[in-house]
Formats: C-alpha cells, sequence, structure tokens
C-alpha cells in the first residue's frame, strides 16, 4: 500500500509541474454521479424454514461518486491522472435488516456510512495509454468490475492498452487489491470460500477486429496460488436490413490449478457451494453460445451453457476476505464474462446445464425513446450435488423496465425497475425473490 502510494504521489508531483500544458487542462471532465436505490431480497427458504428471524433483507440508500478525468500533455509521452471520489449514505432500512451486503455494518445491527477516495496516473505515447492506480475498473473476459449495487467495485494495480495496430487491441496488466463496492477499504484477491488472499492477478489478452462485423478474442490471467485461465470468443453481427440484425456470440473459458490451490487448504476453492472431483482444487471448462435477432425495436435472445463435471466456473471473489479494517464487511460483490451472470443466480456449479432466452423491446420504434423493457428466463439442469450423488436444477425469471429522459432540465435522469424470482431444487439452493429500484443521474461540470 505504502509503496503504491508513494509511486503514485510521485506520478502527480511530476503531473502538478505540466498541468499548465495544453491538452492536460482542455480535454479534461469532471463529472458527479447520483444513485439512489431501494434494495429487497425476499429469502422465501428461510421464510419456509424459520432459519432467520428477519428473512427479508431490505434497504435504501444514496450514493454519490465524483469522478475527474484529465487530459493528456503535450509532448511524445502525454501524462495525466484520473481521481475518483465515492460516498454512501443510508437512507432506510433498519437493525437487522441490511444483510445483503448492500452497506457496511456499524457493529451494532444497523448500517453505515462508507466512502472512499482513488486516484491513477496515466501515460499515453502513440495509441499506447498506462495507467496505475487504486481506481481501476476492468471490463475484460476475464474481469469484470461489479458495479450492481449502490457503488462500484475499483482495482489496485497497473494496466496498459495498445491500439498501435489497425483492428488490434492489446490488454495487459497486473492487480494486487480489490475496493468493495460498499467498502472503505481494500483486500487482497480471492476466489469464493477462500480466506486465503493472493496480491498478484496478472492478464493479457487480444481483440482482433477480422472484419467489421467478426471480432476475435483471446485472454489469458493468472491469479497466484489459485488459478490459471485461458479464455477464447468470437461475436458477429450479420446485417439483415437497416432494422435487422442477427448476431452470434460464443465464449469458452478452461480454468486450471495453479501453486498452492489443491495443495494447501486455506487456497481452497468452494465450487460454488458444489462438486469438485478434487476438493478444493480449481478445475473446469466452461462453454456459452448466445444468438440474438433483431428487428426494429424487438430483440429474441437465446442461448446455451455447459459447465464440466469436474468443478465449478472460477472467477475474482473477495467476499470471504477482511479488509484493511479487520472485517469482511462491504467486501462481497463480483461479476463474470458469462450470459448467466444473472439478478440472482450465478448457474456455474459443476455439472450446469443451462438454457436462457430473453426478448427485450425499445420503445423508441414507438416513438418513445429512452423506454426500454425485457424479460430473461434461465433453467439449470444437471446440477451435480455436492456428494457427487444425484443431480438438481434451478430456474431463474427476470424483468426489468427502464426509463431515461431525453430532454429537458433533467436530461439524462434515469429510472431502473428490476424484478427477479429464483426457485433452486438443490443443496446449495436458497429460493428469493427481489426487487430493485433505481434512480440514476450524472451532471458534468467540464
Amino acid at each position: 500500500m505504502y509503496k503504491s502510494s508513494l509511486a503514485l504521489a510521485v506520478a502527480l508531483g511530476v503531473l502538478a509541474q505540466q498541468a499548465g500544458a495544453a491538452g492536460f487542462v482542455e480535454d479534461s471532465k469532471l463529472s458527479l454521479s447520483s444513485r439512489t436505490m431501494y434494495f429487497n431480497n425476499d429469502n422465501r427458504e428461510a421464510h419456509a424454514t424459520g432459519t432467520a428471524e428477519r428473512p427479508d433483507q431490505r434497504e435504501s440508500g444514496q450514493g454519490f461518486k465524483l469522478d475527474y478525468i484529465s487530459g493528456f500533455t503535450q509532448g511524445t509521452v502525454g501524462f495525466g491522472v484520473d481521481a475518483q471520489a465515492l460516498w454512501g449514505i443510508h437512507l432506510d432500512g433498519g437493525e437487522g435488516y441490511h444483510k445483503s451486503g448492500f452497506f457496511p455494518d456499524d457493529g451494532k445491527g444497523s448500517a453505515a456510512q462508507w466512502a472512499r477516495f482513488g486516484a491513477n496516473a496515466k501515460a499515453r505515447f502513440s495509441k499506447t495509454e498506462a495507467h496505475f492506480g487504486s481506481a481501476l475498473a476492468p471490463n475484460l473476459p476475464i474481469l469484470v468490475s461489479n458495479d450492481g449495487r449502490l457503488l462500484p467495485q475499483t482495482f489496485e494495480g497497473g494496466t496498459i492498452q495498445s491500439k498501435e495496430i489497425d483492428n488490434l487491441t492489446i490488454n495487459a496488466g497486473q492487480l494486487t487489491h480489490a475496493m468493495g463496492r460498499a467498502s472503505s477499504n481494500r483486500t487482497g484477491l480471492s476466489v469464493a470460500g477462500s480466506n486465503a488472499e493472493s496480491n498478484k492477478f496478472r492478464y493479457g489478452g487480444l481483440d482482433y477486429k477480422l472484419t467489421p462485423d467478426l471480432t476475435l478474442q483471446y485472454y489469458y490471467s493468472n491469479l497466484e496460488d489459485f488459478y490459471k485461465q485461458h479464455f477464447l470468443g468470437a461475436t458477429h453481427v450479420f446485417k439483415i436490413a437497416d432494422d435487422q440484425s442477427f448476431k452470434t456470440d460464443l465464449r469458452y473459458f478452461d480454468s486450471s490449478s495453479d501453486g498452492k490451490n489443491g495443495n494447501d487448504s486455506a487456497y481452497n476453492f468452494n465450487n460454488n457451494g458444489g462438486y469438485a472431483k478434487n476438493i478444493g482444487e480449481i478445475d473446469n471448462k466452461t462453454w456459452s453460445a448466445m444468438f440474438t435477432y433483431t428487428l426494429g425495436g424487438h430483440a429474441l435472445m437465446v442461448g446455451h451453457q455447459q459447465v464440466s463435471d469436474d468443478g465449478g466456473f472460477v472467477w475474482l471473489n473477495q467476499g470471504s476476505l477482511n479488509n484493511d479494517s479487520g472485517t469482511s464487511e462491504g467486501a462481497a460483490g463480483s461479476s463474470f464474462y458469462l450470459f448467466t451472470d444473472s439478478m440472482i443466480n450465478s448457474f456455474a456449479r459443476a455439472g450446469e446445464n443451462t438454457t436462457f432466452g430473453q426478448y427485450s423491446y425499445d420503445f423508441a420504434a414507438l416513438g418513445v425513446p429512452g423506454l426500454k423493457a425485457s424479460v430473461a428466463y434461465l433453467r439449470g439442469d444437471d446440477i451435480r450435488n455436492k456428494s457427487g450423488n444425484g443431480t438438481y436444477n434451478e430456474w431463474e425469471r427476470d424483468a426489468r423496465i427502464d426509463y431515461t429522459l431525453q430532454e429537458g432540465t433533467f436530461k439524462g435522469l434515469g429510472f431502473s425497475l428490476r424484478q427477479g424470482v429464483y426457485r433452486g431444487a438443490g443443496e446449495s439452493s436458497a429460493d428469493q425473490d427481489q426487487a430493485r429500484f433505481i434512480v440514476n443521474y450524472t451532471y458534468s461540470f467540464l
């Protein structure tokens, strides 16, 4: 922490000397984002069994995110800085109702406010950019920053992106820590169910636009002492007419054990609460295919996903770790690059075959721009019981409606209503009904 903070301070000092340079100030952007969110998670399993005093998890909060993004100084190598301040305010919920990880705990059973600050130094040479700091938010096949609650998850480390070759984007980086979506502090990096941590997540990958309609991807990542992961992807859009297209999206992951995983119980993976051929060891292959037909405002998507029998799909997940404050409060919350990363469930256990579909409609086609609605259904079968004997199934139904004001004083003000229902029949299932209401607004100062 101290080394990275010192390096960032030195970089900021250099930038301060050049802040007057054309481009650094002229291309700067400053914005304030506001998100108001109501979250209600009804644990049906706890209702039925009486295992929880208050099975309903419900609360509301207000989040503010201030972003400053500078331009680059002039010269062969341009320098800049990005800074981000986050503040979460608890509005309602009361003692015992915030079990969702929506907010950190105050130690007395009620939610606490939280805040944090992060900054990145950056440099640009030709068409290559490097970022180093504590406000990184990757969105890559092997790592997706989570933004599913009040404020986003961020990471600490360094990243490089290069577009020197036409139609080719190269991404690489090393991350050392994560800042949870409801935490003022940081944790190391880990996987589901492990109390051990790593401070070295390395990755590299290529996105190659073979034709204007076809993009091919390859990525490799390594979370030291936990796993190695290869990713292959292909996306193709076939344009049938001006308002009609057919999209194909194919994804494949191959994950295997690294270092202490499988040899040291502290570094074991809980396989998403499911079966593992070798207890605690990461050993998985997952493929998925999605096809989307779009006609005017209509979009119909269908797909299938297969998780291999030997163990569940793996991704970065810090939910079991203690942060700098010595607790795990607010550290939970993670995302991954599969179609089944849905509102409530992940559909990523060993052996799981998931068929899914979604229908969405953009009301701009009827003269109401900014209004969109969708409904999705996922069904997972052949999930292996943790004991290895027998299988079970699960399903989820999600619906949402979104509206963003297109003009007027509050242009850009957005509303989102989401509702999800999950039902499962297996060892690790917990039936849930979930609702979220979100109001988003961003005001740009520069």
